[in-house]
């Protein structure tokens, strides 16, 4: 008995359109939602800074920045997911319930552990002197409001920047092509994001490459962004505003421990902060271990995940 044949595609239809799906390419997915990006940075940002100023408003530039990027990743995804993914937003793994909030807390204190292991490596073998805590030299509500606002800041970052890379980014790469080229692709774009933070060098690019991996393994683990969000929130907050590091190269924020980094760059990562440094391998070791078992009992195809990770790793 013949089979009917499928009828032959135009060369714009297999140039634009996706093969399984009536919709485009992933290709022209990300392309799109990157214009849109711009198009609303322009049509936002432009009018608020305009406000700020006519009105005067006692507005932070950190936070103002951190509103922008809020919603211009946020309004820019939703509209990339809905209209050109043909997908509801929650499903890059926005689902609210109780677990979300277990989860951001539990990476925030994964990251803190991991920040905690960087620091004691480091002034275990004498490449960093500690030398005291902020509110020995400046007033303690001043520390506290610098690091509420730190805090905050840092929260409105953890959101922005999975939401892009291990929400919009991975997911849509790995329709287009595989999980693997997903990860590989979506964590390079991470890295090459940050080459314009100060201090940043190739070796800090490739060090926020590999931090990139570290927090999709976060969303493989459990399909969900809450995890790599609070690992990404946690991640910031302890390396600079607790432990005194610079965060990818920014050191102009409060710190609770006041100290000073003499190790070798290529192991401490230098001015740019642990990121560009071997010193992560251990705590990338140790995160990733945390995580395993933090997730070990999740209800999801957990072990069609596992499998994923085996053929990324092999």
């Amino acid at each position: 008995m013949e089979h009917p044949t499928k009828p032959q595609r135009s060369i714009l239809a297999r140039i634009f359109l996706s093969p399984d799906e009536p919709r485009l390419r992933a290709g022209w997915r990300l392309l799109i939602q990157t214009i849109l990006m711009g198009v609303i940075a322009m049509g936002f940002s432009i009018p608020l800074f305009l406000l700020a100023d006519a009105f005067q408003f006692a507005i932070d530039g950190l936070i103002l920045n951190q509103v922008i990027e809020l919603f211009v990743i946020s309004v820019s995804v939703y509209l990339a997911r809905r209209f050109l993914d043909r997908r509801a937003f929650v499903s890059l793994g926005l689902k609210l319930d109780r677990r979300a909030a277990f989860d951001v807390l539990a990476g925030t204190l994964i990251a803190g552990l991991m920040m905690g292991l960087v620091y004691l490596l480091e002034w275990s073998v004498g490449w960093l002197t500690f030398d005291g805590f902020a509110w020995q030299t400046q007033p303690l509500g001043n520390v506290l409001s610098g690091v509420a606002l730190m805090l905050i800041v840092f929260i409105f970052v953890g959101w922005n920047e999975e939401l892009l890379s291990r929400g919009y980014h991975l997911q849509t790469l790995s329709s287009g092509l595989n999980l693997t080229w997903g990860i590989i692709l979506s964590s390079a774009v991470f890295g090459l994001l940050h080459l314009g933070n100060p201090n940043a060098t190739w070796v800090s690019t490739a060090g926020i490459f590999f931090a990139g991996v570290f927090l999709a393994f976060g969303y493989l683990r459990t399909r969900q962004l809450w995890l790599p969000i609070g690992l990404h929130i946690g991640w910031n907050f302890f390396e600079g505003v607790v432990f005194g590091f610079p965060v990818s190269g920014l050191t102009n924020m409060p710190r609770l421990i006041l100290q000073t980094v003499n190790g070798p760059e290529l192991v401490t990562g230098g001015a740019f902060g642990p990121e560009a440094g071997l010193v992560m391998l251990p705590a990338f070791i140790a995160g990733a271990l945390a995580i395993w078992w933090y997730t070990s009992g999740r209800s999801v195809d957990q072990g069609s995940v596992d499998q994923e990770i085996r053929e990324l790793v092999s």
